[in-house]
């Protein structure tokens, strides 16, 4: 995933289903190439590259 895609997620008022390492998880907030995000599993707080978080869709 991209900066711009990640900062559309963030401001956009409907659900995206947005994962990391198989996990789904949601974008808390973004710093440069990093983003921290929360599991949704477990309450989990964890920094990533944005690089490596990827949203699924029914098409894919």
């Amino acid at each position: 995933m991209d900066k711009e895609r990640v900062q559309a997620i963030m401001k956009n008022k409907e659900k995206c289903d947005v994962y990391y390492n198989e996990e789904p998880v949601w974008i808390q907030e973004i710093n440069d190439n990093v983003a921290k995000v929360g599991f949704i599993r477990d309450n989990i707080e964890k920094d990533v590259f944005i690089q490596d978080l990827y949203e699924r869709n029914l098409y894919n």
